[in-house]
């Protein structure tokens, strides 16, 4: 940050004082201050130039120059509102001018144009090389050598016997739940507190979701509540086909609890890891819980093959037929036929060789990821209106994406925070708006914990803050400065 006193200057300075003030401090700008110590105006050094040519000798003083309305902005204005300006006006460095009208720093565009987003892809240097073998032996076409080591690794990574390499973590929840034989006019359970992904392909089926609340402890699937739904399942005289579990921002539910009901009632688990590739409960990885799990790769996962998914089960027959399903559903015959419907859903060659090296840096990346929670949860150490995602003692959570409620006591809830955010170029967003608050599932039912509903206080309060593996030390520092000065 520029040192203001360093780069002001009064009407009784001499030109030369004042070339050889703007040529050390290589800003392009002086600050004009009367002799309150108020600003005046901004100095060039066109505007020098203007004086020497008008006449003006090096020991002369600068007290000719005009007075003119120059750009600045106020203490309480965003950065956005700042680039704003200057786009406006064609200029690089703005002044910030508290009330009293001191100038209190000195904007820079090349400084204050960065925006920090929320999680960005992180490459490693083995992605290229997989994908320059796919281009060296001609396998850009659907399937090859990538795909099948691909889904050979993750599987070996997350312990489970076979996999199926998707377009996305959607098209494995899709044909999971048809592995699951959901059909129309069925039900399923399903955690609520979720992206839409997780239950939307129970539509495409022609299914009924039925919506499941979070507890207090992970933030997941409240054992309490889908007994609840269960109870009433059963007094009504009917069974959900299948209970999609999700495991949000990197951390599992709390399965032992949750398939011991699912098993007592027996009805199968589909777990939606998509958020979680890297996380443990009890020592083994989520996702490798239920009859069939799910993972993403999307972009801003915490690692990606730009886009795609998998769908893994120690089961081997129901991969083979979610990879036919996946592969438009053609039969094994020498001409074209399908028996069945069958869907476009398989991971490339290419983009599976991106994931294979990507693979390679999963343990690096949750390393990163932690530690930026880490750096928050240090940093707000001593603010209580903060309360972080909780990390039960059985959950060993990758934090893909760092999640805190705000207390409500500070008057600004999760939308408003992340407006003013945006405001600083720093993206942020609230939690997960629950399914049952979401316009197209409001028809749903929706079992909540017991007394509460804890998905609706998550989401009216909760935020994600960025939590890139790839974020520096300054980025991190950024976020809580602005976050600290918001709150006040």
């Amino acid at each position: 940050m520029t040192n203001i006193q360093n780069v002001s200057i009064t009407r009784d300075a001499k030109l030369r004082q004042a070339l050889s003030i703007l040529d050390q401090a290589g800003l392009g700008i002086l600050l004009l201050i009367d002799k309150n110590g108020l600003f005046e105006r901004t100095v060039t050094d066109g505007d020098l130039r203007r004086l020497v040519l008008a006449g003006a000798q090096l020991e002369d003083t600068i007290a000719s120059l005009p007075s003119i309305q120059s750009q600045v902005i106020n203490t309480r204005a965003s950065r956005r509102e700042a680039l704003d300006l200057m786009n406006r006006h064609a200029i690089n460095h703005l002044p910030v001018v508290d009330d009293s009208g001191r100038v209190v720093e000195i904007l820079d565009r090349k400084v204050i144009d960065e925006q920090i987003l929320l999680s960005t892809p992180h490459m490693g240097s083995a992605e290229r090389e997989f994908v320059e073998e796919a281009f060296r032996t001609n396998w850009i076409a659907p399937l090859g050598p990538n795909v099948d080591g691909f889904e050979q690794e993750l599987a070996e990574l997350v312990g489970v016997k076979y996999g199926a390499a998707l377009s996305s973590g959607t098209a494995a929840i899709h044909l999971g739940l048809i592995l699951l034989n959901v059909q129309k006019g069925d039900k399923v359970f399903c955690s609520t507190l979720t992206f839409s992904a997780s239950a939307n392909p129970i539509v495409y089926l022609g299914a009924e979701p039925i919506f499941i609340d979070s507890d207090e402890e992970s933030w997941n699937m409240s054992p309490a509540a889908l007994e609840s739904a269960f109870s009433a399942a059963k007094q009504e005289g009917w069974m959900p086909k299948a209970v999609i579990i999700v495991n949000l921002y990197g951390q599992s539910a709390d399965m032992d609890r949750l398939i011991d009901i699912c098993n007592a009632y027996n009805v199968p688990v589909l777990e939606d890891a998509a958020e979680s590739l890297g996380a443990r409960y009890k020592g083994k990885a989520s996702g490798s819980f239920g009859k069939l799990g799910v993972y993403s790769f999307n972009g801003n996962k915490i690692i990606t093959t730009s886009g795609g998914g998998m769908l893994v089960s120690d089961d081997k027959d129901l991969i083979a037929k979610a990879r036919f399903l996946a592969t438009q559903a053609r039969d094994p015959a020498p001409h074209y036929q399908h028996s069945q419907i069958g869907y476009n859903y398989r991971m490339s060659n290419i983009l599976a060789g991106v994931g294979r090296g990507q693979l390679k840096v999963l343990g690096e990346r949750v390393a990163a990821r932690r530690a930026v929670f880490d750096a928050y949860k240090s940093a707000f150490a001593g603010v209580s209106e903060i309360q972080w995602m909780p990390e039960p003692e059985w959950s060993y959570s990758t934090h893909w994406l760092t999640a805190c409620v705000i207390d409500p006591s500070v008057g600004i809830n999760s939308q408003e925070l992340t407006k003013r955010l945006a405001g600083e170029l720093i993206e942020a967003r609230p939690l997960w708006k629950p399914m049952h608050l979401q316009p197209v599932f409001s028809h749903c039912r929706y079992f909540p914990e017991p007394g509460k509903s804890v998905s609706d206080r998550l989401f009216e309060h909760g935020i994600c803050l960025p939590s890139g593996s790839n974020m520096s030390e300054s980025q991190i520092a950024r976020i809580v400065e602005t976050v600290r000065k918001i709150l006040r």
